[in-house]
């Protein structure tokens, strides 16, 4: 289910593709539109990446265990 989600959040072809108004982003979309140009504000990008990264960890972290016995193959 983590890898699921991670995947369905961090798309990027598919709105690209769909989306056509300025005004319905994604995340992942506006990370791509900060690296535009000759400079770049590296404050600004990375503090996307964080805003972009922390629903993928909030639900890893509720499902860690859930994750860990998946890779072991501990059974409950």
């Amino acid at each position: 289910m983590t890898v699921t989600f991670m995947n369905a959040w961090n798309n990027y072809l598919w709105p690209t593709i769909i989306l056509q108004d300025s005004k319905a982003i994604t995340m992942p979309m506006l990370v791509a539109n900060l690296k535009s140009g000759y400079s770049v504000d590296y404050g600004m990008l990375m503090l996307g990446v964080l805003i972009c990264t922390l629903p993928t960890a909030i639900i890893f972290l509720c499902l860690q265990k859930s994750f860990a016995n998946g890779i072991t193959g501990a059974v409950k």
